[in-house]
């Protein structure tokens, strides 16, 4: 998931903003959430040492005709997490 705020010595996480929902056979779709699901998720060892970098990506600005260009890094941070309850 996206890194959020939390506090770095926190062991679980709770998610409230849920899109759907499926048990196998029925599935529960919000507009835009579903209101009182929400999904609680644990980190595999603490919440500070859960986070993780992506891939390096390289967004590129190009003025045609300018002989110009720029060139800049972004590398996006992640929350490891281990889902261990869908509450609907």
């Amino acid at each position: 998931i996206e890194l959020t705020d939390i506090s770095p010595d926190a062991e679980t996480i709770e998610l409230d903003k849920v899109l759907l929902i499926s048990d196998g056979e029925e599935v529960k779709v919000g507009t835009p959430f579903l209101e009182g699901a929400k999904v609680i998720a644990s980190f595999k060892t603490t919440a500070e040492e859960a986070v993780i970098k992506a891939k390096k990506l390289f967004p590129m600005q190009f003025r045609r005709r300018k002989n110009s260009k720029r060139r800049i890094g972004h590398r996006q941070k992640y929350l490891q997490v281990v889902i261990d309850k869908i509450e609907a």
